[in-house]
């Protein structure tokens, strides 16, 4: 998607250990704009799929799924990684690791919201090593609910996550895959 590869380009910056922070426009400060054009590209490349619901993780991925969902007129899900007095006890629930915080965490999704038999749609904005995804897989295999594709807007193709999902059968759309950073520069594949 030739618009956000632009603006990662003109906006992202790469950190300490190939860190991509685009916190300006996609996951502190929120360009709607440009998420409302993201929303119509998963919409266009899952347009044969027939989906039920969008999954995602808090807190980066529900502003995305939730554009996105007004396109396939589907609800959005988010799969907690707090616990809450106010959540069910009745839960579907997976670690994750993530590499960002350099801990494990438990993600929740309450039963109510997963049906089975229903064919699910995963959004988030990152892709690195696939740890959130296979949380998320896990706990649609627990609600017996079918697995559609996952729709990442940034996938660090130099990182083994997309590879390992493709490599499970999972049809992966990312709207921009990152190459290994060249002296400190960033590269599309």
């Amino acid at each position: 998607m030739e618009l956000l590869k632009q603006r990662i380009l003109k906006d992202g910056t790469l950190e300490d250990g190939n860190i991509l922070k685009v916190d300006s426009f996609l996951n502190h400060q929120i360009d709607i704009g440009l998420l409302n054009e993201i929303g119509k590209e998963f919409k266009r490349r899952f347009s044969m799929e027939k989906v039920d619901k969008i999954l995602t993780i808090e807190t980066s991925g529900i502003a995305i799924a939730s554009i996105t969902a007004q396109y396939f007129n589907v609800p959005v899900v988010f799969a907690r990684k707090t616990d809450s007095k106010i959540m069910d006890r009745d839960v579907y629930e997976a670690s994750v690791y993530s590499y960002t915080k350099d801990k494990n965490y438990n993600i929740r999704v309450s039963k109510q919201f997963l049906n089975r038999g229903e064919n699910i749609l995963l959004i988030d904005d990152f892709l690195a090593r696939g740890k959130a995804m296979e949380g998320l897989i896990d706990i649609l295999n627990q609600g017996k609910c079918n697995l559609i594709g996952v729709g990442i807007v940034i996938e660090k193709g130099f990182q083994e996550g997309g590879k390992l999902l493709r490599e499970m059968g999972v049809k992966v759309e990312s709207l921009a895959i990152i190459d290994n950073p060249v002296d400190g520069k960033i590269i599309f594949k």
